[in-house]
């Protein structure tokens, strides 16, 4: 039985407790799905094409738009196939796949939103020096830390994950292969595997979300001391946009991640992780676009020339 799983592949069970509802969460899902793409892709394409959308700000949020591109993708097709069919297999190797990519990107996520918000105090509170502080050599080598961080969280807890015993089990109470939810199957002690799932995500969650609170702080203190109204309202719409991305994964992640894998409610759990795989990076475009008039002016200018092209 142990070598079980390695030959045969996991089952992730999704809502097949519930088959009414299938139907319904791959119709949200899907939808959800092409809206982050066609989302994220055009902030990607603005952030090519306009010239004016060449800041620090905007590369990072071109690096956000290219990360939840791939975040979703690792995870969502897998679960429209099991949603659509009665086939609710995923195959050993897929599983393995899906659990490193996506604790890679997941980490990378909140380095890099922690980043940006870096960038905004920068903006804000040191704007005659913000070009030379957030000159291109040092954006590129935040992003590629942000990037390499996140890939250094998923080799360390994906590879705990892997070596515990799972004595033949199979099912996995959830749309994709997380550590939560592989822990939930393992059928030996997981306490070490708890206890580096917890101080991992403690680091990735904890010191990144006190960096951006702390940055914050200094925002509005500085805002304070803003007298124009014009660059008050545009600090609090980039900030603002920023910060509801913030609470928004971190809030859901915190939920999936750090309560205790084995005695948190599962389908409170599955649905979590639903959120912030699914819902988050679909929502992100829509946020950073509509509070963001230098992104809704490149949309305008791309959509004119479309136009007159046509």
């Amino acid at each position: 039985m142990a070598n079980k799983s390695s030959s045969e592949g996991f089952i992730l069970m999704g809502v097949s407790d519930h088959p009414q509802l299938e139907i319904i969460f791959f119709t949200v899902i899907l939808i959800s799905y092409l809206m982050t793409l066609i989302g994220n892709s055009t902030i990607i394409l603005l952030s090519r094409l306009d010239a004016r959308l060449h800041t620090p700000m905007d590369f990072f949020l071109s690096n956000l738009s290219t990360l939840d591109l791939a975040y979703t993708t690792s995870s969502v097709p897998q679960m429209l196939i099991n949603l659509w069919g009665p086939e609710k297999t995923i195959s050993y190797g897929g599983c393995v796949t899906q659990l490193y990519v996506f604790l890679w990107l997941g980490a990378t996520e909140c380095i890099l939103l922690m980043v940006m918000a870096f960038d905004r105090y920068v903006a804000v509170c040191r704007p005659l020096h913000y070009t030379t502080i957030m000159n291109p050599r040092l954006c590129w080598l935040l992003a590629v830390l942000a990037w390499l961080g996140g890939l250094g969280n998923s080799v360390i807890q994906s590879t705990f994950t892997l070596q515990l015993p799972l004595c033949g089990h199979r099912r996995v109470d959830n749309f994709l292969c997380e550590v939560p939810a592989m822990i939930k199957l393992a059928c030996g002690d997981t306490s070490l595997n708890e206890a580096v799932l917890n101080g991992v995500c403690t680091f990735f969650t904890v010191v990144p979300l006190s960096v951006i609170l702390v940055s914050y702080c200094y925002i509005a203190q500085a805002v304070q001391k803003i007298r124009s109204v014009e660059a008050w309202r545009k600090a609090f719409n980039t900030c603002f946009s920023h910060l509801v991305v913030v609470f928004l994964f971190y809030g859901s992640a915190i939920y999936g991640y750090l309560l205790p894998a084995k005695t948190s409610n599962q389908d409170q759990g599955k649905f979590i992780s639903l959120f912030y795989s699914v819902v988050t990076p679909m929502v992100n475009p829509l946020i950073y676009t509509l509070r963001n008039k230098e992104v809704k002016g490149a949309l305008r200018r791309l959509l004119g020339k479309v136009r007159k092209a046509g």
